[in-house]
Parts: structure tokens; sequence; C-alpha cells
């Protein structure tokens, strides 16, 4: 196995030689300016304790691992591909973002059942009015740090992507084109003479129905579960990570860092592309 660490800022030499020590690594490989591979390193249980406590993001991934050997990067939408839950900042138009916002965390803490949770905030914005959501869109939706940059990759490895969000369909939709996504799945907001009604139409993309569309999209593409990236914050990714050969916790709740293969604390989602091998 290989260990990649990285950061947002400069590890120094004295930090990178105390990991590749505890791993027993064979070599020390500088893989970008804030990023090494220690070739040949073996699992130590303080080394993940260690990285956390000095701001880097470590992980174990076989030699020989390559970006290539990928076929569909799949992620959710809200804290992770960008930087804000879109219902929390709807509810802002709303006056109301304190009361949602605490929803919103108890679901991705897993306490609540998202159906549920879903239905009781789309329910507090009722009447609004739909321009609410373009304005969140236009004013307020930004991308994650290194978005851009993992999906040029993924799209020079040839690589499908596909975002899938137990948000709303207006925002998926609009970033499905930006950013030439191949599929994109949400929630329908059910919209009246031009305000909110408070319902959600069709069946709700909870966490099952992400796995379910992983899986659906993946057996399309003749990939097996190996083959596929899963990336998520909350706990209604955890089922659809669950399916992939690489799950990636990006800035996450603890019960969703714990069940992942990897986890992104620090670096941006382009630390995705750095723990892989390109050539």
């Amino acid at each position: 196995m290989n260990l990649i660490i990285q950061a947002l800022h400069d590890i120094p030499t004295v930090q990178v030689e105390h990991i590749a020590s505890l791993a027993a690594a064979q070599r020390i490989e500088q893989i970008a300016p804030h990023a090494y591979r220690l070739r040949d390193a073996e699992p130590h249980d303080i080394i993940g304790a260690y990285c956390y406590e000095h701001q880097i993001d470590c992980g174990y991934v076989p030699e020989g691992k390559h970006l290539g050997d990928f076929g569909l990067l799949v992620m959710d939408m809200d804290s992770t591909l960008i930087s804000i839950e879109c219902i929390d900042e709807i509810a802002d138009m709303q006056g109301i973002k304190p009361q949602v916002a605490e929803i919103t965390e108890a679901a991705m803490r897993g306490e609540i059942d998202f159906a549920e949770s879903l239905r009781r905030r789309v329910a507090l914005l009722a009447g609004l009015d739909e321009s609410a959501l373009l304005r969140v869109y236009d004013e307020r939706l930004q991308l994650n740090p290194g978005a851009e940059k993992m999906l040029a990759a993924m799209k020079q490895h040839g690589i499908k992507t596909m975002l899938v969000s137990g948000g709303f369909v207006f925002f998926t939709d609009r970033l499905k084109e930006r950013l030439g996504l191949d599929y994109a799945h949400a929630n329908t907001l059910e919209i009246v003479d031009g305000k909110l009604t408070g319902k959600v139409l069709g069946d709700i993309v909870d966490a099952q129905a992400k796995a379910d569309w992983l899986n659906r999209v993946r057996e399309e593409l003749g990939l097996s579960c190996e083959q596929v990236f899963a990336m998520g914050d909350g706990a209604n990714d955890l089922k659809m990570m669950a399916q992939a050969g690489v799950s990636v916790a990006y800035h996450a709740k603890p019960v969703v860092r714990t069940q992942a293969s990897h986890a992104l604390n620090f670096v941006g989602l382009d630390g995705l592309v750095t723990l892989f091998e390109q050539t």
C-alpha cells in the first residue's frame, strides 16, 4: 500500500519523515507542492490522529491504482460539490433559516429520517416566491475549492460524473449544464402560480434512492463497484457511499468519516485526484 498525505500548507520535512517512519515506508515521493506519496507503507494506529492534529489529510491507496482505473464519480451536492445547503439559503429568503438549518443538521447527523426531515423543511417554505431559488443560485451558490480541477481530471480520464442529491433539480440541472456533468438526479419542488406550495413532487431522493441511482448508472456503464467513486458529507450519503469501491467523506460529519474509505478533512475536492496515480 501507498500512503498519500496532503495539506493546504507546506508539510514540514520533519512531519513527513515522522509519518513515513511510523508507516515504515520504503520511499518518500513529493507529488505536488503540498502532497507526498509514501511507498510501501503499513497502517499504524497513530498516523490518523497525528495527521488530523497537524491538519494533514492521509489515505492508503493500493500500489499501482490509477485514476484511469475508475469509470464513474457520484457526488452529493449540498456541502460537497457546493459550499452551501441550498434549502437553508432558500429558507433565509423566508426569514426562517435557523429553524430549517436545525432540521438539516439533525438529518445530516442521522438523527432524523431524511425523507421526513425534507418534508418538514419544505413545508416551512410554503408561499415563498420561486424567484428566491434563482437568487440563491446567482448570489449564494459557490463550488467548493478544487471542484473544477477535480472534474477536469475526471473528464481527462474518461470518468463519467453524476450529481445525486436530496436537494432540488432547480440547482442540480443548472450545475449539470454549467459543469458538463453526465447525470443529475434530485427532488422537485411543487410550484403553483409562481409560489412554492411547501410540497415535494414524486418520490423523494433519499439515502436508498441515492444508492439505487449509483447502481443503476454503474450497471448501464458496465462497471464494477470497484470502478466507482462516491463522495458525500452527511448520513444521507452513507448508503450510496457503501456501494462504491472508493468512498470519500468530504469535510464530513463524524458518522460519515468513520465509515468512508477515505476522508478529506482539510484539502479541497481535488484531493481525490491526488490520491491516485495519473500516468
